[in-house]
């Protein structure tokens, strides 16, 4: 493969901070699965999120999260169409999701992070970080809104805790689904979020410059408990420290809680993990960071609508 750009996807190929060019890929991808299913809802669900994230949505101030931005939906949008190509195509005696749960997936990867958006008039959050302990409850209110309007109203009811697998609110064990296949479905969403965030191309200069920030705002980085102030962060070069033990914890949740959901990326791309590569790839430059200071972070990520 040829040298990564940073706006790229860990194919290069892709480029994730244009919503069309992620959009035509994922069309591909299920239209390859499908080939007689109708033309899919979803492609106008990333017209429609843009919208939200440009500011251009009557009800929603412009995205303010540097971090939690357009592209990091895009790519999950994409990493979470690999994945359920990868399990539909090698699930052997498994039962299939099927068209109508691929398109489900999709549009809940895309609105996945939609609770960190500020409704406009909102005067009590300077910022959108400040909903960080509560987003993921937030984007389910908006995607039970929202399905109904691209006709997928049947799905109101399980949207909102299939969003649940991509955050902290809920443990994965305590979130209750009617079906086995939604279990699924938000195994690989939230396999998705994680491995899309950690194998993008300037993902450590987004924790450092982008991240950081997003945890002193929404209470992260440090917080009151009732023996006084507990400091998890103390500083954004402190958090980079701290990013091989995140992943330690990332794969533990990988592989216990979501069941292993991120191998399905190896079934799409005939044989090779290309998101684990790059993921371990970043692991292990920050591991270097740690022990001196010969090498820096460089690169620049990209804007989207930020």
């Amino acid at each position: 493969m040829t040298h990564r750009r940073n706006e790229f996807d860990v194919s290069n190929r892709i480029n994730t901070t244009d919503p069309v060019c992620v959009r035509l890929e994922v069309g591909r991808i299920h239209r390859s699965l499908y080939p007689d299913a109708p033309s899919p809802v979803f492609l106008q669900a990333y017209a429609d999120v843009s919208s939200f994230y440009c500011g251009d949505h009557p009800g929603y101030e412009k995205c303010d999260t540097a971090y939690h931005d357009l592209q990091h939906v895009l790519e999950v949008s994409l990493a979470m169409a690999r994945l359920l190509d990868g399990y539909e195509r090698s699930r052997g005696d498994s039962p299939a999701l099927g068209e109508r749960l691929f398109q489900l997936g999709v549009v809940c990867a895309l609105f996945h992070d939609i609770g960190y958006l500020r409704r406009r008039g909102d005067h009590r959050h300077r910022r959108g970080a400040e909903y960080t302990r509560t987003h993921v409850t937030r984007g389910g209110r908006v995607l039970r809104e929202y399905l109904p309007t691209i006709g997928m109203g049947e799905f109101v009811a399980v949207a909102a805790p299939i969003l649940h697998f991509t955050g902290y609110e809920r443990a994965v064990a305590d979130i209750r689904l009617p079906d086995p296949a939604f279990r699924l479905l938000g195994s690989l969403l939230g396999s998705a979020d994680i491995i899309a965030q950690m194998s993008d191309r300037c993902y450590l200069e987004k924790c450092r410059d982008r991240l950081y920030p997003e945890f002193v705002d929404g209470g992260i980085a440090r917080r009151m408990t009732g023996a006084g102030e507990v400091t998890l962060f103390a500083s954004a070069e402190d958090l980079i420290r701290k990013t091989p033990g995140f992943y330690v914890s990332a794969s533990r949740r990988l592989d216990q809680d979501l069941g292993g959901a991120w191998q399905f990326a190896r079934e799409h791309f005939g044989g090779k993990n290309l998101y684990m590569d790059a993921v371990r790839r970043n692991i292990h430059f920050a591991e270097k960071l740690r022990e001196g200071p010969s090498l820096v972070l460089r690169r620049v990520p990209p804007v989207t609508c930020n």
